[in-house]
């Protein structure tokens, strides 16, 4: 593995935040109210970004590296305003804001079971929208217990590939959706 320059390591700081500043930004200031006070946070998350760049060995991880010092950069901003006061309950990323992050999912992901071929979608609209046992969904549609079990689990995986392509997400210690952002307009149904 090749070291990186001065040159390589500005470079790769200036299309990180080409390509996600605006994403970066939207989760702030999901978590901060004040404006200023979320451009400040995104500064010191790039410069975090670029003083760290040459520690990433793993190009794939690059995403999920950049959320994390996000959070993390949020929460130092959080304890330096109050340090002997508690975090803000809103600030929690461990805990499920349904009210938000669940409507907005579900017309996304509704979209995207539309999107599955037939065989698949039929089997994951009865048993997941619709609230079937696997059982039933395979009387419903003449088939053996276990070539439901492999359709549903099979459109499962498929929708579930179609989601992590379509958005970053962020999930709490039980593998909750604790909050996601699209990612770069590649998704046109979570537009």
């Amino acid at each position: 593995m090749r070291l990186m320059t001065r040159v390589d390591v500005m470079t790769a700081t200036e299309k990180i935040w080409n390509e996600y500043r605006n994403n970066l930004r939207r989760f702030i200031q999901k978590r901060v109210t004040d404006k200023s006070v979320t451009d400040d946070i995104l500064q010191d998350v790039f410069v975090k970004i670029h003083s760290g760049i040459k520690t990433l060995q793993d190009g794939t991880r690059l995403q999920s590296w950049l959320y994390q010092i996000t959070r993390n950069t949020i929460i130092d901003y959080y304890r330096s305003q109050r340090p002997t006061e508690e975090l803000p309950e809103g600030l929690s990323f461990s805990e499920l804001d349904e009210d938000k992050v669940i409507p907005e999912l579900e017309k996304c992901i509704r979209a995207m079971i539309e999107g599955l071929p037939e065989t698949y979608r039929k089997a994951v609209i009865l048993s997941e929208l619709d609230g079937l046992s696997q059982k039933q969904v395979a009387e419903k549609l003449s088939l053996s217990l276990s070539g439901t079990k492999s359709r549903v689990q099979r459109g499962r995986g498929k929708l579930k590939e179609m989601l992590m392509d379509c958005c970053h997400f962020e999930f709490d210690s039980r593998g909750g959706v604790v909050d996601f952002v699209p990612k770069r307009n590649v998704c046109k149904n979570c537009r």
